[in-house]
């Protein structure tokens, strides 16, 4: 899928950008396609030996950043509403909120490719691993 299909625009003539810096990112909102608020960006995770975001790290809950539960989502699940700055991910909120989370002092490990996977395939997206040919050699 290219990455202009995976942005809303009203105005198509309105240009967008195709780098944005991860910190322009994060703390942005993420709402379902039914305009629910999801939560917040909180970070991009990036594979480094492959160069690509693994996952977005999305928070939900708290208050002032205390007692957020964490989400990994996949950045391919992930389109942009640039006329809103905002991200949407297609998903209900009550899946979202029984998704595999994890805590501020407990991440996950994308080197376990069991939990990666299971992440990919809770969101409905292939894992960006698959197929992929890194400076590594694959894999994760």
């Amino acid at each position: 899928m290219s990455i202009q299909s995976k942005i809303t625009k009203t105005d198509p003539e309105k240009r967008y950008r195709r780098v944005l810096t991860a910190s322009t990112l994060a703390g942005d909102s993420v709402q379902n396609s039914a305009g629910e608020d999801l939560g917040k960006v909180d970070e991009l995770m990036i594979d480094i030996p492959s160069g690509r975001v693994a996952y977005a790290v999305l928070s939900i809950g708290g208050f002032l950043g205390m007692g957020n539960k964490l989400f990994a989502v996949p950045w391919s699940a992930l389109r942009v509403d640039e006329d809103k700055k905002i991200f949407v991910l297609d998903v209900d909120k009550k899946k979202l909120e029984n998704a595999p989370g994890f805590d501020k002092d407990n991440w996950p490990d994308m080197a376990d490719v069991a939990w990666g996977t299971q992440i990919y395939s809770y969101h409905g997206a292939a894992p960006y691993w698959e197929g992929m040919t890194s400076r590594s050699g694959g894999g994760l």
